[in-house]
């Protein structure tokens, strides 16, 4: 056989599979792609990007690396599984919803993890306001009883209070660090108790100890409600994830050892119909991702300076005396 007619038979073979694997097809599809992608560029190109703070510029950054390392551990596995997928079943739409599905595992079906996370953080700040407390107690400053206390707190606390230690040796404001501890941390539980210590270390009032203890107390109770939510939803996770492996094994069984009764997803109008499956399944598993979600409360500690930005009224406020005008027009609104 001629070296030249290798592509075309294989070619021929391709397209004998399907409607969809047909020579035509393909390149209808790559040219949409491209024609597609070309406008969407064109159109970026005309108008441009707006021009985004340092501040969203950083997070930005942070994002995208979190994103490659991300890509980098689930990528080839994702690429192999859907390889696999499609040379099983030779169907498109499944090689892609295996790779989405492998891709986007943790994100789905991660949530026991997270709370887990969540849960061993504000077991942390309980037990390390408790120890706070009781340092305090013995007649010592707030500046002396924080390194103190976080020579024993939990490990996933510990990083931050040692850096708050080293901020305070630096002579740096109390008030100062302790806000740089709340950012540090992200957390609304926090937040709370960060925020008492602030006021304290600015008043300097009395009733610190009585305050940690019912912070401490109310972190405590926190930690056993999540427990409990998370130990009612375990079998529901676990359903769910028996539920998705049966449906794959049955489906990759079918299209293996019975094809003859899943052909007519081989061509195009079936291979809209899997994709619509798939869109369900995954309608599905958002819901789900959703409603095992525990909603915590918004941080309400949260500094940000390129958020202060000056407001000017347009039209003077009636009746408003002229000596006010200066302090509106210079005032401060943080957002």
């Amino acid at each position: 056989m001629n070296r030249t007619t290798l592509p075309l038979a294989a070619l021929d073979s391709l397209g004998s599979m399907g409607g969809l694997f047909s020579t035509t097809v393909l390149y209808a599809l790559a040219s949409g792609v491209a024609v597609g992608g070309g406008l969407a560029l064109l159109a970026v190109a005309v108008r441009g990007l707006p021009a985004k703070p340092e501040h969203e510029k950083q997070k930005a950054g942070e994002r995208a690396g979190e994103l490659i390392r991300f890509a980098g551990r689930r990528g080839s596995l994702a690429a192999i599984v859907g390889l696999v997928v499609l040379l099983l079943t030779r169907w498109t739409v499944a090689g892609a919803a295996a790779a989405v599905l492998v891709f986007f595992w943790d994100r789905l079906f991660g949530g026991a993890a997270e709370e887990r996370a969540a849960m061993r953080r504000v077991e942390a700040l309980a037990s390390w306001t408790e120890s706070l407390r009781d340092t305090i107690a013995g007649a010592v400053g707030l500046e002396q009883a924080i390194p103190a206390s976080a020579r024993a707190a939990a490990p996933v606390l510990r990083p931050h209070l040692d850096a708050l230690v080293d901020r305070l040796r630096a002579r740096t404001p109390l008030p100062e660090a302790l806000q740089q501890l709340a950012d540090e941390i992200d957390d609304a539980s926090a937040d709370i108790i960060v925020a008492a210590l602030i006021l304290n270390a600015r008043l300097r009032g009395p009733g610190l100890r009585q305050v940690l203890g019912a912070l401490a107390k109310s972190a405590r109770e926190e930690v056993d409600m999540r427990q409990r939510v998370m130990a009612q939803r375990a079998s529901t996770r676990r359903s769910v994830q028996i539920v998705v492996a049966v449906s794959i094994a049955f489906v990759l069984g079918l299209s293996v050892f019975n094809r003859d009764f899943v052909e007519p997803y081989g061509t195009a109008v079936g291979q809209l119909v899997l994709a619509c499956v798939c869109g369900l399944f995954a309608l599905g598993f958002w819901w789900l991702r959703k409603l095992s979600t525990i909603e915590t409360p918004e941080r309400f500690l949260v500094r940000d300076e390129s958020a202060v930005r000056l407001v000017r009224p347009r039209t003077p406020v009636p009746g408003a005396p002229s000596q006010q005008a200066p302090l509106q027009q210079e005032e401060g609104v943080r957002r």
